[in-house]
């Protein structure tokens, strides 16, 4: 009894090209630190190496990936499509071994978060973690900046978002937010008086960013409540005691931006990072701030905002 196949309509007629993960990984690699040499030291192998790899790729797609800008190699149109398509490819195929493996990542994993991004970024990081290792228990950590640095540096903390640079860690920037003078929704603000300020106690980003850029804007302003923590600050601006410079993240409908039309000066962004230390060894901690920077497409940190 013979099989009913009819012979060429279901099978392709030409060889099927099959794209390599590893190389994949190294294209993706480069897009995410920029350089050849860069991903070279991140991946742990030689410039040469990955050079020819990028050769291959480029031979078998039959399309340019990098093109010449000086004595630097940027990402061509083709190659910022194929990173694209890359991230989605490897995406999946991470999901399918760790699903289908009987060796699943397992452990707790400490994490701290600035209070005022408890709510914006630090929710898709908290996604991403639960979606790829499921089986992680996450000890969630809210404070203050300097607060988590200072927790990171002793040991109690694996990763952390903050608002702090340190070069003693090894981080990348997960936003960076504009900063602006925040009020109450029904707050009058008045050009002529004092500008009435709402801030944080010492040590604090925003309170140097504030008082650097009235200073320097020759402004009149005072002091009208100083708080320990974010609760504090959103209570008094809410019940219209002042304004105060914060990321935008805190905002909240209650609440208004004020601006240059006002009489107050332009503030600046403020970036928040993911910070790793350099001598962690928890292979769980290296997996999550390794997938993190994988499917996020975090950049390294490169300095201080």
């Amino acid at each position: 009894m013979q099989d009913n196949i009819s012979p060429g309509n279901d099978w392709p007629t030409t060889p099927v090209r099959n794209l390599d993960m590893d190389t994949l990984r190294t294209l993706v690699a480069i897009s995410q630190y920029e350089t050849f040499s860069s991903a070279a030291e991140r991946l742990h192998r030689t410039q040469s190496a990955i050079t020819q790899q990028m050769q291959r790729l480029e031979t078998q797609i039959n399309l340019p990936l990098f093109e010449k800008i000086g004595r630097n190699k940027r990402l061509s149109l083709h190659g910022k499509r194929l990173v694209e398509y890359a991230r989605h490819i490897l995406a999946i195929n991470d999901e399918a071994l760790r699903d289908l493996s009987d060796q699943r990542m397992e452990g707790s994993l400490r994490l701290g978060s600035p209070h005022d991004i408890a709510e914006t970024i630090l929710t898709p990081v908290l996604k991403q973690i639960t979606r790829y290792s499921p089986r992680i228990k996450l000890e969630i950590r809210v404070d203050r900046s300097p607060y988590l640095m200072e927790a990171m540096h002793n040991g109690e903390l694996d990763l952390t978002i903050s608002t702090r640079f340190d070069q003693q860690l090894h981080g990348v920037v997960l936003r960076t937010s504009p900063t602006a003078w925040i009020g109450a929704s029904d707050y009058v603000h008045d050009p002529h008086s004092p500008i009435p300020l709402i801030l944080a106690d010492e040590p604090s980003i925003f309170r140097r960013l504030a008082i650097t850029a009235l200073e320097q804007h020759r402004a009149s302003w005072q002091v009208n409540y100083i708080a320990p923590n974010l609760v504090g600050i959103k209570a008094a601006v809410r019940a219209g005691l002042g304004i105060t410079a914060r990321s935008v993240e805190l905002l909240s409908p209650d609440l208004r931006v004020l601006g240059e039309k006002d009489g107050l000066p332009p503030l600046p962004s403020v970036s928040y990072f993911l910070w790793m230390r350099n001598d962690a060894i928890n292979p769980l901690t290296r997996h999550v701030f390794n997938m993190l920077c994988t499917n996020m497409n975090l950049q390294p940190a490169g300095g201080e905002n």
